[in-house]
């Protein structure tokens, strides 16, 4: 699709194209003006206006925004001003128990008030922050932990108690500081709110600055695991300007997308968004919060996701923006009660991390008047390199959007010798300024994955003549019928549009002479009825017969995912066709 397609409500759509847009918005004297840089020796293009530093960026967050509403969590309310204070004072508190630059500091925590203000403090006296997965089991926690060879422990009680039995493996951690307990802490654990107080006595603290720290753009900032759905998890590191460079990606998204519909672009104004997606994840921490921030937002947290308390929030709070990836936006849509509630605050449904079915961009658009956004990104890649909404995405909802101006995008042959044209589905490679700089002591990884500033995604994917891209599948979640190919997201996206299916996953069942075969496993909406060989017939009719699976499950729940909002595939074909090595 090109961008001379046209758009009903405004026929002369897209009035400016990308590259106009691009030329536009990245003029010198303009907020998204680019510049080069050498990083590790590769010319990279970067924002010019970025923030050094995060503790740059918080400066400039309180200097702006001081006095709004940052975090909204149950019945604590807390402010910009309160959350700086707090920052720098567990800052100061971290430097005199020996904390310094290139230390890790583990936190592992729920979505809570205190997350980014651990995040923020660790950050700007130069430690390296592992965020680690708040579903991980204590084994899971203790690889974590040993693996990025954490110095200080932060954990809310619940993470805790996973990881005491554990601390005897790990002599390396010389603290253990625990937020929220229950209950009275073991001998040489500290409380977090011995050293900052409870949020609500976070606005008294003294006015102060971070301990001075000789900090640059290219200082390792963070280590966020890599999901892990198969081997061990990756630890990536990410530097303070990889994730940084989030913060002005997502403000050129909008900019961009009101001058193709011929509107000048707006000055950011605060909203208020429902944060849902874990902030130990890079959607989260990265690619949702850190923008948030930079506008002044306020973000209303919740202890655990439900789908009825959420529509309360959105009435209660008058909720703007919402989602996080496309199996809450589907909840919401489904939900017999959402009549209800009045949800014409929100103003954007936006998700990534999983592709979404058609379907649900229209029915954004269609049932919120809200305006749909995704984007597409992975841990190794801090986040955004794709963003796409609004018209663009209403048009191309297959499409995971066009790169960023800091971010370039290619598709090489599977040998990863010969760059495909334009229309050629091969594996995707991302270059730009929020590629991690590698995984943590992980050479061998580090050598297969990330050539000369480059990353291999491991996506199967092309690019049209304009430069959208679309993600066909990953390559290891590849269905291979008798040398045949088939993309799963392909027959996915032919399921969903069927209008009774809401959820749909496609993997690989072994078969004796084909090697493998096509199956799925698929959610109805309520009240809906499909019988397996409906759904057969839909497909074969629609793509080629060697595609159709051959066998089809129907679950009462949507699928499971891990908290990048990817489809345990190797669970389904465990749990629902008895296959232990299935290829998913």
């Amino acid at each position: 699709m090109s961008d001379t397609v046209s758009n009903a409500a405004d026929p002369a759509w897209p009035h400016m194209t990308l590259d106009e847009a691009r030329e536009k918005l990245t003029a010198p004297g303009m907020m998204f003006e680019t510049e080069e840089v050498r990083i590790s020796g590769n010319l990279t293009t970067v924002w010019k206006n970025l923030p050094p530093t995060f503790a740059d960026f918080a400066r400039f967050v309180v200097g702006a925004h001081g006095d709004k509403e940052f975090i909204v969590f149950e019945d604590e309310r807390i402010t910009y001003d309160a959350w700086f204070k707090a920052s720098v004072a567990l800052a100061r508190n971290l430097r005199k128990m020996g904390v310094a630059k290139g230390d890790r500091v583990a936190l592992a925590a729920q979505n809570l008030p205190e997350w980014p203000v651990i995040y923020f403090a660790g950050l700007a006296i130069g430690a390296i922050m592992v965020p680690l997965n708040a579903w991980w089991t204590g084994p899971e926690l203790e690889y974590g932990l040993a693996d990025s060879g954490t110095k200080m422990l932060i954990a809310d009680a619940q993470r805790y108690d996973r990881i005491k039995p554990h601390l005897g493996n790990l002599p390396g951690i010389g603290h253990c500081v625990v937020t929220r307990a229950m209950a009275e802490l073991d001998e040489g654990t500290i409380s977090l709110d011995s050293l900052i107080g409870p949020s609500g006595t976070w606005a008294d603290l003294p006015d102060q600055d971070f301990p001075e720290t000789d900090l640059m753009p290219d200082d390792d900032g963070s280590i966020l695991y890599t999901s892990g759905t198969t081997g061990k998890p990756k630890g990536a590191i990410a530097t303070h300007r990889n994730s940084l460079t989030n913060i002005l990606s997502s403000a050129y998204t909008l900019a961009r997308g009101a001058l193709r519909r011929g509107e000048a672009p707006k000055e950011s104004t605060p909203l208020t968004g429902l944060l849902v997606i874990p902030l130990f994840h890079v959607t989260g921490c990265t690619a949702l919060m850190g923008p948030a921030i930079a506008g002044g937002s306020k973000l209303v947290m919740m202890r655990k996701w439900d789908v009825t308390e959420a529509l309360g929030i959105i009435e209660r709070e008058r909720v703007q923006l919402a989602g996080g990836v496309p199996t809450i936006a589907w909840q919401i849509l489904e939900h017999p009660d959402r009549d209800k509630y009045d949800l014409s605050s929100l103003e954007s449904i936006s998700y990534g991390g999983a592709p979404a079915a058609p379907e649900l961009v229209r029915k954004i658009k269609s049932e919120f008047g809200a305006s749909p956004a995704m984007g597409w990104g992975m841990t190794e890649t801090s986040g955004t390199v794709t963003a796409h909404s609004a018209e663009d995405y209403l048009n191309r909802p297959d499409s995971c959007g066009p790169p960023v101006p800091v971010a370039k995008l290619k598709i090489m042959s599977e040998d990863g010798t010969r760059e495909l044209p334009a229309g050629e589905i091969g594996e995707l490679w991302a270059f730009g300024a929020m590629v991690v700089r590698g995984y943590w002591n992980n050479p061998e990884a580090n050598a297969e994955t990330f050539i000369d500033g480059w990353i291999r995604t491991g996506d199967l994917a092309k690019l049209d003549d304009e430069g959208f891209c679309y993600i066909c599948d990953r390559a290891k979640d590849m269905v291979i019928r008798g040398g045949e190919n088939i993309y799963s997201s392909e027959v996915e996206n032919v399921l969903y549009d069927h209008p009774a299916v809401t959820d749909a996953a496609l993997i690989g069942i072994p078969h004796k002479t084909l090697g493998e075969e096509p199956a799925a496993v698929v959610h109805l909406a309520p009240g809906t009825h499909a019988s397996e060989a409906e759904l057969q017939a839909w497909v074969s009719e629609r793509i080629a017969k060697f595609k159709t699976p051959v066998k089809i499950v129907f679950v009462e729940e949507t699928l499971p995912r891990n908290a990048n909002g990817k489809i345990l595939k190797k669970d389904l074909a465990r749990l629902y066709f008895g296959v232990e090595d299935a290829a998913a």
